[in-house]
């Protein structure tokens, strides 16, 4: 072989490398460790939390989102009140 092509081929074994290399712990997995998901699972199970999808307006959740920040509260609780609000009625 030519010495460009033994360059090239060293260059394509490095870049392989670096493609199928791991994200370093300070960006990847590490930086910000998620809880397992069974693990949340079994405290929303705890608290009597139950999964619950439905499919909406795209215009009525942006609402509900709007509602959400305003209030600073998560989601899911702005949810649950305006259902209690309105099966109370």
């Amino acid at each position: 072989m030519k010495k460009a092509e033994l360059e090239k081929h060293k260059g394509l074994k490095i870049d392989s490398r670096m493609k199928h290399s791991g994200t370093p712990g300070r960006f990847g997995t590490e930086a910000a460790v998620p809880t397992n998901r069974r693990e949340q699972r079994e405290r929303e199970r705890a608290l009597g939390l139950v999964p619950f999808a439905v499919k909406l307006d795209g215009e009525l959740v942006e609402q509900i989102r709007q509602r959400a920040v305003d209030r600073g509260e998560d989601l899911g609780q702005v949810v649950a009140d305006l259902l209690r609000k309105g099966l109370a009625q």
